[in-house]
């Protein structure tokens, strides 16, 4: 049971970083719960959207595919209990070094993320 649990996650996981790579809003639309929330900083400037105000700002930006950037997202971790997960990723992308903490539940027999909260690190002087 929990392989074929850990095996769905990483399935949603690896939605999202193709709809963020690709602009997919309507993939992303998929691995997102429709009341799912978004928030972090920019720039240590809050960030916080729906994920219909998310799916909009995705819409109206060249992805990074578009943009000619290497995919470089990658999982850090995934923790999982019962019908719920925390997964940390790094996303580098659109000049930032994104970490997202996603959580994820079950919700009508399907995993979908519920919470993003992010922060970017700076990258390291060359």
């Amino acid at each position: 049971m929990y392989a074929k649990q850990s095996i769905a996650v990483q399935s949603v996981i690896n939605g999202y970083f193709d709809g963020i790579y690709r602009g997919d809003t309507a993939l992303l639309g998929e691995v997102f719960h429709p009341q799912a929330l978004l928030c972090g900083d920019i720039n240590g400037q809050p960030y916080f959207k729906t994920v219909n105000e998310y799916l909009e700002v995705v819409r109206n930006r060249k992805s990074p595919q578009e943009l000619g950037e290497n995919f470089r997202m990658e999982v850090l971790g995934i923790e999982m209990l019962g019908n719920n997960a925390i997964a940390k990723l790094r996303v580098p992308m659109l000049g930032y070094d994104y970490y997202d903490y996603l959580s994820l539940t079950v919700i009508e027999g399907k995993w979908r993320i519920m919470n993003k909260l992010f922060t970017h690190r700076e990258p390291a002087a060359q």
